[in-house]
């Protein structure tokens, strides 16, 4: 009997064995399938080196299109291997080039400011192979979208296709919104920055850089005595909070106005109405549709977040279900755009029009000519100061005597926070009704779609120089739960001009005009109602405006004083774009 057990455990052994030489063998031959260069050196003009990795098909000689990534997000082992041997599956060659400074280049890493001419050189000298055939195309997320966009600044003739994933416009959305620094980039500059791969100790230690901002806050110390807070000097934040205004520095790094009507190559867009960045990534689109109405450009987008969209979504985002027909194949459609653009394969079949969006609660994608025509009328409603119920009324009608709110906000008490803007959860039992105000509309007498990004104008009185202003679009479903639609956080000061501060000029009535809000489709219910919070922004996850009128980074607690006295006029309004 124990010979019969030892037998059969002698062959076990001998069939794992097996199984594993097999196994070795099948990775072996697959990665025999490759021809990889892992370590190519690219000089730019102005004597940089840019750190490559190739991957080609063995023994097929045939010039072909390049798929091309450029990334600063590089880790130590299996770099960008799995995606570029994608490319090569799918009849293409696969380049990833990691930012100046990253990886084996020996220069010093500056995130975003070397991106337009890195690409440029990298496209250039790829575009000289003799396994290209002429042809580059360009895709990936975040980062990678913006080094896309950034490679258009001056467009290279190889170039000839982005697929630019929730892309990044740095000044825009990061590491500030509407000109109002926020926190998540402060780790992030560690995270890319301090190595020539990817710092994870750093990147995921949240507890530390949580009590980090939490001091700042109970403290009222200066915001750019975060990293003297923190414990470690920062020399990207330092380096950022210099630039308050969407100035030169934040200009040069992407197109910027007329730049972007010289990109004349076909474009494909992919994002989500919770993507923390998606006011970036269709500043791009709606910046080459305004100074180029010829350009060749679409749009994919439904309820993903940041990563979502760069993965297809996923069946619950922040609490939110989603529709079953919104999960997506971002990866296969990216390769259908490919071949349809550089071999002349057939359009990926989602794409119906320009813009195609799916519409949450209503389990369908619709499409439109442009983001403008989602849309075809605007919902106008007033702040009025009359009350609904526990609320105050939106209404429909302009009022005919202006009157005003009256809110006050200490800087100095540390205790409450304004503005609970950000989307998590998306369907919540109770909204908070202790700061700041609320306004309710009537119940719909019909279904009704929300379709695109909502825009107002606040009027109001300040006894300082400046403020910071959130609003939040929520619907109130017929079950009095509340949706959060989209929403807008942004400085009063750049209200005219994202270029430059204008100071407000204290107890006189000011417009504070915006658009640059989140994009959204939903389909409402008959019964559901459209409610908007109005506030100032007061929290520990953003740099705080006192009002002084100096720059916001210096202003301390000290600066608080007196509280902030603000008039909220009834003649501000807000319109929503909708589908009837």
């Amino acid at each position: 009997m124990k010979a019969i057990f030892k037998f059969v455990f002698l062959l076990l052994i001998i069939s794992n064995a097996s199984s594993q030489q097999t196994r070795l063998a099948k990775s072996q031959d697959l990665n025999n399938a490759y021809n990889i260069q892992d370590s190519v050196m690219i000089k730019t003009r102005d004597g940089a080196l840019i750190s490559a990795i190739v991957v080609r098909k063995k023994g097929d000689f045939t010039p072909k299109p390049v798929i091309f990534q450029f990334t600063i997000y590089v880790t130590e082992k299996g770099t960008g291997i799995k995606s570029l041997k994608l490319a090569a599956d799918n009849g293409y060659v696969g380049v990833i080039a990691f930012a100046r400074g990253k990886r084996f280049s020996p220069n010093e890493i500056f995130p975003y400011e070397n991106e337009a001419n890195d690409t440029y050189d990298v496209i250039d000298w790829i575009s000289k192979q003799e396994w290209c055939n002429g042809s580059v195309g360009m895709y990936g997320g975040s980062y990678n979208g913006f080094t896309q966009w950034a490679a258009c600044k001056k467009m290279h003739p190889a170039l000839k296709t982005i697929v630019p994933y929730v892309a990044n416009r740095p000044g825009m959305g990061l590491p500030m919104e509407n000109n109002v620094f926020i926190n998540p980039n402060y780790e992030w500059s560690f995270y890319v920055g301090n190595s020539k791969y990817l710092d994870t100790i750093a990147g995921n230690d949240r507890q530390r850089f949580r009590r980090m901002q939490f001091k700042w806050w109970e403290t009222g110390v200066a915001y750019k005595k975060m990293d003297s807070i923190d414990g470690y000097p920062n020399r990207l934040f330092q380096k950022w909070i210099k630039h308050p205004s969407f100035d030169d520095y934040w200009q040069k790094m992407a197109p910027y106005e007329k730049d972007f009507a010289q990109i004349n190559i076909p474009v494909l867009v992919i994002d989500g109405y919770y993507n923390d960045s998606q006011n970036s990534s269709l500043y791009y689109l709606r910046e080459l549709q305004k100074y180029n109405s010829k350009a060749n450009s679409y749009l994919i987008i439904g309820p993903y977040g940041h990563f979502g969209a760069q993965t297809g979504g996923t069946p619950e985002i922040n609490g939110y279900k989603t529709d079953a027909n919104a999960l997506i194949n971002t990866n296969k459609i990216t390769y259908e755009w490919f071949d349809h653009i550089l071999k002349n394969g057939p359009k990926p079949e989602i794409i119906k029009d320009r813009i195609n969006y799916q519409v949450m609660g209503a389990n369908e994608w619709r499409s439109a000519p442009s983001i403008d025509k989602m849309s075809n009328g605007f919902l106008t409603f007033y702040l009025t100061d009359y009350k609904s119920g526990k609320f105050y009324s939106l209404n429909i009608n302009k009022p005919d005597k202006k009157s005003y709110l009256s809110q006050e906000v200490d800087f100095k008490d540390r205790e409450h926070s304004n503005n609970d803007y950000y989307p998590d959860p998306i369907v919540r039992k109770e909204i908070d009704t202790t700061n700041g105000y609320i306004f309710v509309s009537d119940p719909l007498k019909e279904p009704l779609l929300v379709n695109g990004s909502f825009l107002g104008e606040i009027k109001a009185s300040i006894n300082k120089k400046d403020i910071d202003i959130g609003v939040t679009l929520y619907e109130v479903m017929p079950n009095g739960e509340y949706f959060h639609l989209a929403y807008f956080i942004g400085r009063a000061s750049y209200a005219k001009d994202i270029t430059k501060r204008n100071l407000l000029m204290p107890d006189s009535i000011e417009s504070i005009s915006f658009s640059n809000t989140h994009l959204v489709s939903k389909q409402l219910n008959k019964g559901s109602r459209l409610l908007i919070t109005l506030n100032v922004n007061k929290n520990p996850f953003s740099e705080l405006n006192y009002g002084t009128g100096k720059n916001v980074t210096e202003e301390t607690i000290k600066d608080a004083k007196e509280p902030l006295k603000i008039k909220w006029y009834t003649d501000s309004f807000i319109k929503i774009p909708v589908w009837k």
